[in-house]
């Protein structure tokens, strides 16, 4: 074996990787979506590689009158550069599948990671900037605020509720680090092993890992709700009970949460559009209020005499054993996701 080159597979990946981030130049790399009761259907403002995109005027329009920078291409000098280093990548990585030297492969993959390290820390620099830095003199000044988006996840915005994810540019740049690492971390594996060569088991096993490692990275699943922080996406009543909370989270992997289950049916009738890229609706368990659980395996019980922080009817447990414990004190019916969502 000659421990200076990478197997066929690693070689491939390598190169198929530089075709993915060549692709990168011709997709939104990041997304910051901005709901209001004002705005129903959403404001976004995308960024790609070399311009901004999505609702640019109507945001600069809003941030006009609490003193906030006008957002323009040509203010962003990393919209000149970025274009040249994703070529950079892509021919490196090319060029270092086609060549199948261990060192360049590893070199490769360590200057990718120190760039997404970098260029994180520029884009939340970014953010603070252009969150702090306001007009003193704008039509609307709350002492002390400041309005910096989040750098990823949600962040409320006085009125504004800001979701900050990677778009299918990002996504991309994740996926191919993960491939990266995959490659890596097997061809340092098989070395390692050289002398004890890895047994069909162990390499099958080894594989599976990595490969589901890049699935998992691009997943999203539901986060804990904070009550007296977290603000629920119809009713915008600040979560006290989580008892009752709900979380949406659609294909993109956005994430609306709320105070009660009538609210999230609520905002799916009202948003169509979100209630179209429903990936999973999650329920806090009311015997287990920190266990967020699927609609798909809740069972959920309906009495006009148990009502949750808005008034809804519907209280969900994690197992029939304490719903019908909690249905001896307050009668009902049990019901599905189903039978609540319907039209």
């Amino acid at each position: 074996m000659n421990n200076n080159k990478v197997s066929s597979l690693g070689r491939i990946l390598f190169v198929l990787s530089g075709l993915a981030v060549f692709s990168i130049l011709f997709f939104p790399m990041w997304q910051i979506q901005l709901s209001a009761p004002q705005y129903p259907e959403g404001l976004v403002l995308l960024i790609y590689p070399n311009n901004l995109g999505g609702n640019v005027d109507i945001i600069n329009g809003l941030n006009h009158y609490i003193g906030m920078k006008p957002l323009h291409a040509g203010d962003f000098f990393e919209f000149t550069i970025l274009p040249y280093i994703i070529c950079f990548f892509s021919l490196l990585f090319i060029i270092s599948g086609i060549v199948g030297k261990r060192k360049l492969i590893n070199g490769s993959f360590i200057l990718f990671v120190c760039f997404g390290v970098i260029a994180m820390a520029d884009f939340w620099k970014w953010e603070y900037n252009y969150g702090h830095t306001l007009n003193p003199d704008a039509a609307i000044i709350v002492p002390g605020m400041s309005y910096q988006p989040p750098l990823i996840g949600f962040k409320q915005l006085l009125n504004f509720g800001a979701y900050s994810v990677p778009d299918i540019g990002g996504w991309v740049f994740v996926g191919v680090g993960v491939i990266l690492l995959f490659v890596v971390f097997r061809e340092w594996y098989a070395l390692r092993s050289t002398k004890r060569p890895i047994n069909v088991n162990t390499s099958a096993v080894l594989n599976v890992f990595l490969i589901s490692l890049l699935f998992y990275s691009c997943s999203a699943g539901p986060v804990p709700l904070k009550p007296g922080t977290d603000g629920c996406q119809f009713c915008k009543m600040t979560i006290s009970d989580i008892r009752y909370g709900a979380e949406i989270i659609t294909q993109k992997g956005k994430i609306f949460k709320f105070d009660d289950p009538q609210c999230a049916i609520s905002f799916l009738k009202a948003h169509p559009e979100v209630s179209q890229s429903l990936r999973e609706i999650y329920f806090s368990s009311f015997s287990d209020p920190h266990s967020l659980i699927s609609s798909r395996s809740a069972f959920i019980l309906k009495s006009e005499n148990l009502r949750a922080p808005m008034g809804g009817p519907y209280t969900v447990f994690n197992s029939m054993e304490d719903l019908n414990e909690v249905k001896k004190a307050f009668p009902g019916s049990v019901v599905n996701w189903a039978e609540m969502n319907k039209p």
